[in-house]
């Protein structure tokens, strides 16, 4: 096979993981990126925790209805007991953390495609400088919620 059909298939599997990172991401990024009609943002007080989830009562911030029962995904939580900026999903019970943990939690995926797409550029594409940079872009990325979550 020649060498710029496997360039171009190489080129076009990183484009296709970063792309399938961002639309990923995008799910529940968006939610915390841009307000939407039908959010609410406010404070959810975590009650309980089993599984893979957290439920607790739910504070609007201005606006809207309290709500006993607001569900988030275990791996933002933090502590029984503690309250933490969510966003409430347009017709659903579901709650999405906001502020700079949110935020980087959203596009872990992102972050995970950099990693792989810097194999497939450095291993396909034979262009190491980039593949590093993809590399250390996907590190930092990871690293930095992981530490915003934990913290």
């Amino acid at each position: 096979m020649p060498a710029y059909l496997l360039r171009a298939a190489a080129t076009l599997l990183a484009a296709l993981i970063l792309t399938a990172g961002v639309w990923a991401s995008w799910g529940t990024a968006r939610h915390v990126m841009v307000p939407e009609d039908g959010q609410q943002r406010g404070m959810l007080s975590l009650a309980r925790c089993g599984g893979d989830e957290c439920t607790g009562p739910y504070a609007p911030a201005s606006g809207g209805r309290p709500r006993d029962r607001v569900v988030i995904d275990k791996s933002v939580a933090t502590h029984k007991g503690e309250r933490i900026p969510v966003v409430v999903k347009p017709d659903s019970d579901e709650a999405v953390r906001t502020g700079g943990p949110g935020f980087l939690h959203a596009w872990l995926p992102l972050g995970g495609s950099l990693l792989l797409a810097a194999v497939v550029v450095a291993g396909g594409l034979r262009l190491n400088r980039v593949a590093a940079v993809l590399a250390l872009a996907g590190g930092i990325q990871l690293t930095a919620a992981f530490a915003a979550l934990t913290l």
